[in-house]
């Protein structure tokens, strides 16, 4: 019996020095929790991260195990074929439910998506109901803080959590943390009901304050192509997610400060790549890419407003992808790495700055940007595929710069997979450059008659003065105000750029 009393003062003791020393988001007991929320653990030092044990949530009502992150599962690839075999991606359709997934295959306490929980698989999530699924980190730390990420979809509302951490998932130096168990060391009770269905703006807010505590969980929220536009205000902070979405039609993803509302995630090719069974099929509503941080496919109305996108990995890896027809991108910073920016489909920028190391535009347009700056680590500004369906790139008082004195060229359109673009477009009208080479422009194969590599007053960003542009490519060309006025006149008009649509927001 005393053992018994012992052991329990002991207990007791070491949750009494837990609160003391390590904060919990949402708080214990907190009501009122958003069911996208993730779970914060703020340490007084740095955490270390295992590889092994569990964080489990569980129903507080019946003991029933809603989700498992398990920690000997990798996250995912990050050195391509050095690491293990990714498990099948999953095919299995299901029903989304505002709130959560109702196929019997997305399985709690197992990864969603279906995915089988072996040593030789990596970590899977569903996002914005892509059944072939996404890799994620399931805890991410930053400093002395531990986020953990639950699956998506799976915490309903008007539920009491309680969650659990095994031993070793995060240890601190001292040995000061060794998990949290039981019933009661962390429990939570979300909201009893979601906004109403026919919400015209939805708030967004990492402090859980507002409708929703992530991005995607507001995203989720809007049926598939919704007639009426909805407003998705996103309050100043930092959302590490992935983004991800297909069909939504009239909905403005608009930030409180463009610096201060960030959505970022570490991914890249290597991390999320191309399935190898459909990674040539690329129409809209089945572009398989999952590599950037802020997706969208087959979106139309999308207008992005106010905040920053990038991601925060290394190699091929859009900050924004954007599949779709007349969508809006005004006062964003964008970053990437091998692309910052893949737009397929009408999309005009507007006063955006635009980073990333080559290749820095990618995709098939139209897209027309508005007095943007893109800014180059040293890689080629724009790899151009637009055929002869739809014009290309067009640049209106915008401005071109390297970093570091490195020199680069306006754009390449190489062969790609044997397939070629002859009819590729990147037209400068007004823009200030600096950094590039004095040929300006990259190769192009094969028949070269139909490229539209063409620059008016481009300018030097130093002085002002015209650019010397006597060594520029054969296949460029010169426009001039006494000879093309008509077809500098069109050039500036974003309808006639984007297929007669005219922008509003």
């Amino acid at each position: 019996m005393k053992r018994i009393i012992v052991i329990a003062a002991l207990l007791i003791l070491c949750n009494s020095l837990f609160a003391q020393t390590t904060s919990l988001f949402p708080a214990d007991k907190a009501k009122q929790v958003n069911p996208d929320t993730h779970l914060v653990l703020a340490f007084p030092s740095e955490p270390t991260l295992g590889k092994s044990g569990q964080i489990r949530i569980i129903d507080g009502a019946d003991d029933r195990l809603v989700d498992v992150l398990d920690m000997n599962i990798p996250p995912g690839p990050t050195t391509g074929n050095k690491t293990p075999a990714a498990p099948p991606y999953t095919t299995v359709p299901y029903e989304y439910v505002p709130g959560h997934f109702t196929n019997a295959n997305t399985k709690p306490g197992t990864p969603s998506g279906g995915a089988v929980a072996t040593p030789n698989t990596y970590q899977l999530t569903i996002i914005g109901g892509f059944t072939d699924a996404f890799h994620f980190y399931p805890v991410i730390v930053h400093n002395n803080v531990a986020t953990i990420y639950p699956h998506n979809n799976l915490l309903e509302y008007n539920k009491t959590y309680y969650v659990q951490i095994d031993p070793g998932v995060l240890t601190l130096k001292d040995n000061s943390f060794s998990g949290i168990t039981g019933k009661t060391g962390w429990t939570f009770t979300t909201k009893k009901t979601p906004p109403p269905v026919n919400s015209q703006r939805l708030v967004v807010s990492a402090d859980g304050s507002g409708d929703f505590s992530t991005v995607q969980g507001a995203v989720d929220f809007i049926p598939d192509k919704n007639p009426k536009r909805v407003t998705i205000f996103i309050k100043n902070g930092t959302y590490e997610e992935i983004v991800y979405f297909r069909n939504k039609t009239n909905i403005t993803f608009l930030g409180q400060n463009r610096d201060k509302v960030i959505v970022c995630y570490a991914n890249n090719e290597v991390f999320n790549p191309h399935p190898s069974n459909v990674a040539t099929n690329e129409m809209p509503g089945t572009f398989p890419s999952r590599r950037a941080a802020f997706m969208g496919d087959n979106s139309q109305g999308i207008h992005l407003i106010n905040m920053t996108i990038k991601t925060t990995a290394k190699g091929q890896a859009e900050g924004l992808l954007l599949m779709g027809e007349q969508n809006i991108v005004s006062n964003v910073n964008i970053e990437g790495s091998g692309d910052a920016l893949q737009v397929n489909g009408s999309v005009y920028l507007t006063n955006c700055q635009i980073t990333g190391d080559g290749d820095i535009i990618l995709g098939r347009g139209p897209a027309f940007f508005n007095h943007c700056e893109l800014i180059s680590h040293g890689g080629t500004y724009m790899w151009i595929r637009n055929t002869s369906a739809n014009h290309g790139n067009v640049f209106l008082n915008c401005r071109f710069q390297t970093i570091a004195g490195k020199e680069t060229e306006i754009a390449r359109a190489p062969t790609n997979h044997g397939k070629d673009y002859p009819y590729c477009e990147a037209v400068l009208i007004n823009c200030a450059l600096a950094g590039i080479s004095p040929v300006g422009w990259g190769p192009v194969g094969g028949d070269t008659s139909n490229v539209h590599y063409w620059e008016y007053n481009s300018t030097n960003i130093s002085d002002g003065k015209p650019v010397d542009v006597s060594q520029r490519s054969p296949i460029s060309r010169q426009l001039t105000k006494e000879k093309d006025a008509e077809t500098i006149v069109n050039y500036s008009n974003p309808a006639y750029v984007l297929g007669g649509w005219k922008p509003k927001f």
